[in-house]
């Protein structure tokens, strides 16, 4: 008799999660389950928010509805007022002396204290998502779009093809069923977490695996990317010059990792973050979506759960020696990592860029140029899982390379190749415009033109090279009875420069 049947009573955590018809195809639950209207209010109001949760929820109600007709529970719903939902719950559960059944530990525990019977799911976790199907251990993502075939991208950083991993054109039902697979084991997984549910858009970090699944009226299709870093790196697998390890350890406080998307700076920031935590520095990130694989010994903020205020006042109380900021794209992410820079924190930026001036260019007009070096010290220029480049910024007053009036000497910030101290950039004002240039270049064309101009003077140099505002002419030494005699004109050819002539002698 339905008298005799037990009564269950599922929170709204159980319906978004789909543990409720889990736990009754199980055989756990057996008898009535009464659903408060004030669930159904709440998936309703998200669903037509275009958020996923509400439709994911709205799915396990018609789930129940379609287990009631196989005979396997019976299904009611009770009509309550508009109110907290927990709460409505909570209250329902104990008017009809039923077993409130919820994955929330905090439910668990304040039902418990009320004398309310309680059924704690825990967590659910499947020995495998649909998704995953997809992917085998050479695969780096999976791109799945309604109306195409399953793709991977496969192989590894600066080495990868896409190739179809199946015949089958998805339809957006496969793509829905897959999404609402990966949400309801998002909410109910210890490793997993919803970064973003907005209106045809959700991000999922679930696990190892990054998810990305779009929907109209955002895309014009439903589409689900998956990222799942290939490798897991330590940082003496770059094999880095011992140079660059000392710098690292002892002076580089500001730094830059640069890249172009899926060149490795990621799984170079995180194997730098391991190296700092294995040597006892108190290492945190932010991150958006928390994707690093890191020991506990690492915390991990989400950029997407927190205001940047927020974060910044976390970050100084808790004083780490240093922050990993993961994907700086917008004018806010550079200034809370300027602020903490110059806090005191050691900081450690990822930045897209696409060569290694172009990581130093993204700070122009965010960071007063005079503030440039004293926030980032050191850039490291990823390409193809490998270390490329290392640029080491240095702050001086000089006369920029190629302009000969003394007067004109003002603050320059030096790019230097770290490894070879070879000067590559200079960055400076210029009127109102900021000027960022390749000095190489600057140096190739005046060294032309000084050489036309020298052996006007001196037919017998062999060469012409500018070092730091000195022009260095080499001639054989049996022409040395020359330079004095053209002595007048060569000092008269550096007053015109406004840069010294050194002459140097070989035995030719």
């Amino acid at each position: 008799m339905e008298s005799e049947l037990e009564v269950y009573v599922p929170d709204l955590s159980t319906v978004l999660r789909g543990t409720v018809s889990r736990l009754i195809k199980q055989g756990f639950l057996r008898g009535k389950i009464v659903l408060h209207s004030a669930i159904l209010r709440e998936l309703e109001k998200e669903a037509r928010s275009g958020l996923a949760s509400g439709i994911t929820g709205l799915e396990e109600v018609a789930t129940l509805r379609d287990l009631e007709k196989e005979g396997l529970i019976k299904l009611e719903v009770y009509e309550g007022k508009e109110r907290d939902v927990d709460e409505a719950v909570r209250e329902l559960a104990k008017k009809l002396n039923a077993i409130l059944v919820t994955g929330d530990r905090v439910q668990s525990l304040v039902s418990s204290s009320m004398g309310i019977k309680v059924f704690f799911a825990g967590e659910f976790r499947p020995l495998k998502l649909k998704f995953e199907e997809y992917f085998d251990k050479d695969t780096m993502s999976i791109h799945l779009k309604e109306g195409d075939v399953p793709k991977a991208k496969k192989g590894r950083p600066g080495e990868w093809e896409m190739v179809p991993v199946s015949d089958e054109i998805l339809t957006a039902k496969d793509l829905e069923e897959m999404a609402l697979e990966i949400i309801e084991a998002a909410r109910s997984r210890k490793d997993a977490y919803i970064e973003v549910d907005k209106p045809g858009t959700t991000v999922v970090q679930l696990g190892k695996y990054r998810i990305v699944i779009t929907r109209p009226p955002l895309s014009d299709g439903w589409e689900i990317t998956a990222v799942r870093p290939v490798a897991k790196l330590k940082l003496e697998d770059y094999d880095l010059p011992e140079k660059l390890i000392k710098r690292l350890d002892e002076r580089a406080e500001g730094i830059l990792i640069a890249g172009s998307p899926g060149a490795g700076k990621t799984t170079f920031a995180q194997a730098l973050a391991e190296y700092y935590a294995e040597r006892g520095r108190i290492v945190k990130t932010i991150e958006s979506p928390r994707d690093m694989a890191l020991p506990s010994t690492i915390t991990q903020y989400s950029k997407e759960h927190s205001s940047l205020r927020e974060l910044y006042a976390i970050l100084l109380l808790s004083r780490p020696d240093y922050t990993i900021f993961d994907e700086m794209r917008t004018d806010e992410d550079f200034k809370l990592y300027s602020d903490l820079r110059m806090a005191g924190i050691g900081m450690v930026g990822v930045v897209h860029a696409t060569t290694p001036i172009d990581a130093v260019q993204r700070l122009i007009g965010r960071v007063e140029l005079g503030m440039i070096p004293s926030i980032v010290d050191t850039v490291i220029f990823i390409d193809s899982g490998s270390v490329a480049k290392v640029y080491e910024l240095q702050m001086t007053v000089k006369l920029p390379t190629g302009l000969r009036e003394a007067d004109l000497a003002r603050p320059v910030v030096e790019v230097r190749n770290f490894l070879t101290g070879e000067l590559e950039y200079e960055i400076y004002t210029w009127g109102e415009q900021t000027m960022v240039i390749p000095v190489k270049r600057v140096m190739s064309r005046g060294a032309e033109k000084l050489q036309q101009m020298i052996t006007r003077i001196l037919p017998e140099a062999t060469s012409v090279e500018i070092r730091d505002n000195t022009v260095i002419v080499t001639i054989p030494r049996w022409a040395s009875k020359n330079v004095l005699r053209k002595a007048k004109k060569l000092k008269k050819l550096e007053g015109k420069l406004g840069m010294k002539l050194k002459l140097r002698y070989s035995e030719e």
